[in-house]
């Protein structure tokens, strides 16, 4: 049975939207950044951006496919849990919920990798991603912005 809590306006492709999910733990884990501030994520090609303390390097943009790619075929299971609002785990942030979003919050888990707020759709398992292919970056020196492009195949 499907539990709805919040309305949602988007249909995800689930393995790029799962993907998005590692893309912002690597981040994080790889740079000290907080989670993208600005997220395209389609079936074709999906883009997101982070504010970082600086332009990562070849190496850094080579070493974010590997590790994606390794996640993935460590084939994390996705899991789902509910928890109210004021029972957020404490590596879970609610600044970032609309507004109006309901009490109880479904939380997505990729193995122990990652958690966060979610109620789009996914895959059961990092597995079933595919392949991350990085298409490219960009880097705003004046923003401290670096966008990655990238595609599921």
């Amino acid at each position: 049975m499907d539990m709805i809590l919040n309305d949602h306006n988007k249909e995800e492709f689930p393995p790029a939207h799962t993907a998005e999910h590692l893309l912002n733990q690597t981040m994080i884990r790889l740079f000290g950044c907080k989670r993208s501030y600005n997220a395209h994520v389609e079936r074709k090609k999906s883009k997101m951006s982070f504010y970082l303390d600086h332009k990562p390097t070849r190496q850094e943009e080579k070493e974010i496919e590997r590790q994606m790619n390794e996640l993935i075929d460590e084939d994390l299971p996705v899991t789902f849990e509910f928890v109210t609002r004021d029972n957020l785990p404490d590596e879970v942030s609610a600044d970032r919920l609309p507004e109006d979003a309901s009490d109880t919050i479904r939380l997505v888990r990729i193995g122990d990798y990652d958690v966060c707020p979610c109620i789009g759709k996914h895959v059961r398992s990092t597995s079933q991603i595919g392949r991350f292919e990085m298409l490219g970056t960009n880097w705003d020196e004046q923003e401290r912005s670096f966008r990655v492009r990238f595609k599921i195949v």
